[in-house]
């Protein structure tokens, strides 16, 4: 049995009084949708004993995804070896990986109907290789059994590691993701053990390793970054020469995480939105709801449109 251990120390910003957060806008109340694709996908996945981030950390936007059959799967057990504030998947050492688990997904997948799939998991740093051989072992069963699935993979940061990334960069993907999450002065309280500058070493190694491959970040407001720290982040992130840009707005998915500090009101989405198109990322995808993976099949044409165009 995998250990939890969970700190149950509340997070600096969970302490806030009631009266101190901030009301929700209209926009940030999102009903759940039981339709028939939502019970479908999760008989499917309850068959093959899958699990995907979508139920994992509470995504608002589950109810579209699975209607459209889309899913993001989250691989390597149900702890996380890091504690971010802002996620509901509880840390504590994991199992070891489960051999079998790439084949099931294949399957899964296949049943499902997945044109663009979306491989994510916990962070496993106590692994000899953080996962990296997994992730390649779940790609290749899933391009082996559809062919024609075009693979994009969310992954921990691998401490930057040439061996990890080097087995990553061996794998049939079309896209590479990994988030920043936050602006860098919010690291310690929000994501204490990651660090900007590996991140964005990660993604600038990826793409010197495989070119061909888009590479995809994001980060969430809310959680008290200033305008100009977020457009300094941007400007690192195309630095590292990421070409999809993801923008969302950080929601509490349980009361031990971080408190929501503000809501962004629209027209900061779409200031963002421009000012990242003006500093050159091929795709911007920023609004309340963008989550990283939450319309992935339709981000990837999109860029593959913008691809043709240049060309043209």
């Amino acid at each position: 049995m995998s250990e939890n251990t969970q700190n149950p120390t509340k997070h600096p910003s969970t302490s806030s009084a009631t009266s101190d957060r901030p009301a929700r806008p209209p926009w940030a109340v999102k009903r759940l949708r039981f339709t028939p694709e939502l019970h479908e996908i999760k008989r499917i996945l309850r068959s093959h004993n899958l699990r995907t981030v979508c139920e994992d950390a509470r995504c608002p936007n589950i109810s579209e995804c699975f209607e459209r059959r889309e899913a993001t799967f989250i691989i390597l057990g149900e702890h996380c070896t890091r504690s971010c504030a802002f996620c509901a998947i509880p840390t504590g050492r994991g199992l070891p990986p489960d051999p079998d688990e790439p084949r099931r997904l294949a399957l899964a997948a296949r049943e499902i109907g997945l044109n663009h799939i979306v491989v994510t998991s916990v962070a496993r740093d106590d692994l000899p290789d953080e996962g990296a051989g997994h992730f390649s072992a779940v790609v290749g069963a899933i391009r082996s059994l559809s062919p024609a699935t075009t693979v994009e993979i969310l992954t921990p940061d691998f401490h930057a590691r040439d061996d990890c990334l080097a087995t990553i960069a061996e794998t049939d993907i079309a896209i590479f993701n990994h988030n920043l999450e936050t602006v860098p002065s919010l690291y310690a309280e929000i994501r204490p053990q990651g660090k900007v500058d590996r991140s964005l070493e990660v993604l600038e190694k990826m793409k010197a390793l495989r070119p061909d491959v888009a590479t995809k970040s994001g980060f969430m407001l809310g959680l008290g970054e200033s305008d100009e720290e977020v457009l300094d982040l941007m400007r690192s992130m195309r630095l590292a020469k990421v070409d999809i840009l993801t923008i969302g707005q950080y929601m509490r998915p349980q009361k031990s995480n971080a408190q929501v500090n503000n809501y962004s009101g629209l027209e900061r989405f779409e200031m963002l939105d421009a000012a990242g198109r003006a500093m050159g990322f091929p795709l911007v995808l920023s609004g309340p709801y963008v989550r990283s993976s939450f319309g992935a099949a339709e981000a990837k044409r999109a860029l593959e449109a913008l691809a043709v165009e240049t060309v043209l």
